[in-house]
């Protein structure tokens, strides 16, 4: 089939509308990396667009042909309108999003992270990316988070909020209440006057609650908590990136864990 070089072709519309957010059972993929993520966690591909031109991606996309994907070979000029990034990718690709469960967050010991009014989507990738490092078992969205399955929090996870569990939470005191049903210790993250985390037992259920790159928690997450958290910082720096203070506290989490084993 001849390459498509029309950017009134409906593809490009169907791809719009998944990068804007508009299809919420639906993941726009950009680039191969992703793509090869998604095909490996079992996450259904619906199609897709390539225009050809790394060998990589030609195997790539022979291999969603034998999957019996659709793909669409377009020229470079649809693929800048397809791909919403600034230099765009050779392959793009939509999915089918899958949402979690509780359950399947909660499960064994959890260690989950919830992530609440986070709205800058790369803080949320990178918070997902962390997560799945550290060996959390989930990562809840709660309140304005940014869309963990938008293109640009997909990017910034690498590949891991297809594979972690994440689940979205609209209500931050109820995302937390929910925590503490399935028997997790709640530990609310604030700049100065908690607890240091190291000083924290971390090996039982936990659910470390961070807040957003501006305000942090509110007054009402603290006192829904039932422990404050600190990380010791020299004096003259104010914060960290809520994705560093996530790392560090999961990362002592397994530290933790390791030893107890």
């Amino acid at each position: 089939m001849p390459a498509i070089t029309s950017r009134q072709n409906p593809i490009v519309a169907r791809f719009r509308t998944v990068a804007r957010g508009d299809r919420s059972d639906r993941l726009l993929l950009d680039g191969a990396h992703l793509i090869e993520d998604a095909l490996a966690a079992g996450v259904p591909v619906l199609e897709a667009a390539t225009t050809g031109d790394a060998h990589e991606v030609s195997a790539l996309a022979e291999r969603l042909r034998k999957r019996a994907v659709p793909v669409t070979t377009v020229t470079a000029a649809v693929m800048r309108a397809l791909s919403p990034v600034r230099s765009s990718s050779p392959i793009v690709a939509i999915a089918e999003a899958r949402r979690a469960s509780g359950s399947r967050l909660y499960q064994g010991i959890p260690l989950v992270v919830i992530a609440v009014d986070v709205q800058d989507p790369g803080n949320v990738g990178a918070i997902i990316r962390v997560a799945e490092a550290g060996g959390a078992t989930g990562v809840v969205c709660a309140g304005a988070c940014a869309d963990p399955f938008g293109w640009k929090a997909l990017r910034g996870s690498m590949g891991s909020a297809l594979r972690l569990p994440v689940l979205l939470h609209r209500d931050s005191r109820r995302a937390i209440d929910e925590a503490r049903e399935y028997g997790c210790r709640i530990l609310a993250t604030v700049p100065r006057g908690g607890a240091p985390f190291f000083e924290i037992d971390l090996r039982g259920p936990s659910a470390i609650v961070v807040g957003s790159e501006g305000s942090g928690l509110s007054a009402s997450e603290v006192a829904a908590s039932d422990q404050t958290v600190a990380i010791p910082m020299a004096a003259g720096v104010e914060s960290l990136n809520v994705a560093v203070s996530a790392a560090v506290i999961v990362y002592e989490a397994r530290r933790q864990r390791a030893y107890a084993m």
